[in-house]
């Protein structure tokens, strides 16, 4: 890519908390038995009046305020989710009305599981390195739904995560380089028109649909870009649970450190299509100018988007400008599985 990348980056997660050890107690399962299979504590819930709607306002709001730019300059903008309000009625546009963004722009809803987000951030870095946009934003969100006394429910959580992408240099605090993807029909995860819960294919969401996919598309952008895992200061992978991204990075090279920061799935779950958005919005949090970071996200169905961004000096300045994924795990309050089952169903 020529000249493109973030020029501001916004993160929201709801404070309300439900535990592994709170899900499980009303099943009758051992919670430390399914937090050290799955590797997640606890997860972030939605309150009764937020949705993927105003997650992904207050993201914006952040992502916006580092960009320094006014809405009405924004020329795209691209929602991945698996939890638009609507069936019929873009999420976008409802986003873009709340922002004042004005009327000229693309609106986009996109759907593709966990990697709905990314794909619409290569399409905004190809618009604007086409020099049809100026500036675009991506924002992934979900308030991830799971049925009952599924395993999906010790982890699909809640957050938003919105970046603005530009290309004057003297905006942008983190270039993108080059990215790639790995696509196939694999149906790992799906959910029909009027099913209110997905399903999943148990074990075989792990090795022949994540792995293959993640590994495909890190080792593809790896070869293309002749660089090896060492050349990164950070890597950020899709989390489904906490297990999934360490091994997937161990397989590929990359050392704990460099995958630590990423980690949000150790905090609040797998908030599907803000996952990895969110595991990058927490590295560029303590990120140095010229480090590089290795992005690949993983949507059910299958794919993976890999990146790589280099950060510049206009990071420590912008990061400051807007609150710090860190801030979102302080103000946080525990619930009940009876309050979860209220917020969940919006009773």
């Amino acid at each position: 890519m020529n000249n493109v990348g973030i020029i501001g980056y916004g993160a929201y997660i709801p404070k309300y908390r439900i535990t592994t050890q709170e899900i499980a107690s009303v099943w009758g399962k051992n919670g430390e038995d399914i937090q050290k299979s799955l590797g997640v504590s606890q997860k972030s819930v939605p309150n009764i009046d937020e949705d993927s709607v105003t997650l992904s306002y207050e993201s914006a709001i952040s992502a916006l305020t580092r960009a320094q730019i006014a809405p009405h300059l924004l020329e795209a903008c691209f929602i991945g989710s698996e939890s638009h309000p609507y069936a019929v009625n873009p999420t976008s546009t409802i986003v873009a009305e709340f922002l004042g963004l004005g009327n000229n722009y693309i609106a986009v809803d996109l759907e593709f599981a966990c990697k709905a987000a990314t794909a619409g951030m290569q399409a905004i870095a190809g618009l604007i390195a086409s020099g049809k946009i100026s500036y675009g934003l991506t924002i992934g969100v979900d308030t991830a739904q799971s049925r009952p006394h599924d395993a999906l429910e010790y982890t699909a959580a809640s957050g938003g995560a919105a970046f603005v992408l530009g290309g004057d240099k003297k905006e942008i605090l983190a270039n993108i380089l080059d990215f790639s993807s790995f696509s196939s029909d694999t149906p790992d995860f799906w959910r029909r028109e009027g099913i209110r819960y997905p399903s999943h294919g148990g074990r075989f969401t792990g090795e022949p649909a994540y792995f293959t996919h993640v590994l495909g598309a890190a080792k593809r952008l790896l070869e293309k870009t002749h660089l090896q895992p060492t050349d990164f200061s950070y890597c950020v992978f899709h989390m489904p649970n906490g297990k999934f991204p360490r091994e997937v990075a161990k397989r590929l090279g990359f050392t704990p450190d460099q995958l630590a920061p990423s980690l949000i799935v150790d905090h609040i779950g797998n908030p599907y299509s803000a996952s990895s958005l969110l595991g990058l919005a927490s590295v560029l949090d303590i990120a140095q100018p010229k480090q590089k970071i290795f992005l690949v996200s993983y949507g059910s169905g299958a794919g993976a988007d890999s990146f790589i961004f280099q950060t510049t000096p206009i990071l420590i300045k912008k990061r400051r400008l807007a609150p710090l994924f860190a801030s979102f795990l302080k103000d946080t309050q525990t619930i009940s599985y009876s309050q979860y089952l209220r917020f969940e169903q919006k009773l």
